[in-house]
C-alpha cells in the first residue's frame, strides 16, 4: 500500500517542471508570508531551503528547473489538494518540496541550511529543530 502511494507521488512530480512558469520571487515571498503559520515550520523551511539553493550560482540548471517547478507548485492556490483545506491543504505542497529537496540534496550546503534555519527562526522564533527531521 505504501509503495503504491509512493509510486503515485513520484508520478505526480515527474513533470513538476511544468509549474516553473508559476514561480517568481515576488509570488514566492507573498505566498510564504500568507501561509507561514497555517502551513507550519516544515513547509516554510523546505521552501526556504529550495529558494536558497535555486539562488546559489553553484546549482546546475537541470536542478534549478526542478526547484522552480516545486516552488511554482507551492505558489499555485489550486493544486492536487487545495491550500484552503485545513491541515491537508499543504500536504501535497510539502510532498513536492520534499521530493525536490531529495532530488537536489547534493546542492544543499551547510550554509544554505543555516540561511533557511535563520529565516525560519526569524519568522517563528526559536523552535525545536527535530521537527525538521526527515527533510534531509
Amino acid at each position: 500500500m505504501i509503495m503504491e502511494e509512493e509510486k503515485k507521488t513520484q508520478e505526480n512530480f515527474d513533470d513538476i517542471e511544468k509549474y516553473s512558469g508559476e514561480y517568481s520571487d515576488e509570488k514566492f515571498w507573498e505566498k510564504l508570508k500568507n501561509i507561514g503559520v497555517k502551513a507550519g515550520i516544515k513547509v516554510v523551511y523546505a521552501a526556504l531551503l529550495l529558494y536558497y539553493v535555486v539562488k546559489s550560482p553553484l546549482t546546475p540548471s537541470k536542478d534549478r528547473y526542478k526547484i522552480l517547478g516545486a516552488l511554482g507548485y507551492l505558489i499555485l492556490p489550486m493544486d492536487l489538494i487545495p491550500d484552503f483545506l485545513p491541515v491537508a491543504g499543504y500536504a501535497d505542497d510539502l510532498a513536492a518540496l520534499t521530493w525536490a529537496i531529495y532530488t537536489v540534496s547534493k546542492c544543499i550546503t551547510p550554509e544554505i541550511k543555516a540561511q533557511a534555519a535563520a529565516k525560519t527562526r526569524e519568522w517563528f522564533g526559536p523552535f525545536d529543530e527535530s521537527v525538521l527531521e526527515g527533510l534531509l
